[in-house]
């Protein structure tokens, strides 16, 4: 696939750039460039090769949840500037 001066202003139009005409021409030769590239890895035969998430392989590490001793109500709201002994009051943000 060549990419053309016209592509490129299509692209910079839908990207809302202004380019001069020495950009435009940068541009579409450095693009042109990478197009290339890409053609000649479409050309790399990757049949043998299982397909893969991430470069590198991942495991996730977890470990089992475990129930423990928590804060009471009561100490939860000891040091908040204003609560009504359910939760935190906190100034309105979005008006009444």
């Amino acid at each position: 696939m060549s990419l053309t001066a016209a592509d490129v202003e299509k692209v910079a139009l839908l990207s809302r750039l202004m380019l001069s005409p020495e950009e435009l021409q940068s541009l579409t030769s450095e693009m042109a460039s990478i197009v290339e590239y890409v053609d000649q890895l479409a050309e790399v035969d990757t049949s043998d090769v299982e397909p893969m998430a991430h470069a590198v392989e991942m495991h996730n590490v977890t470990k089992d949840d475990a129930v423990a001793q928590s804060l009471s109500r009561e100490q939860a709201l000891a040091t908040a500037p204003k609560h009504n002994n359910e939760g935190y009051l906190v100034p309105a943000v979005l008006g009444d």
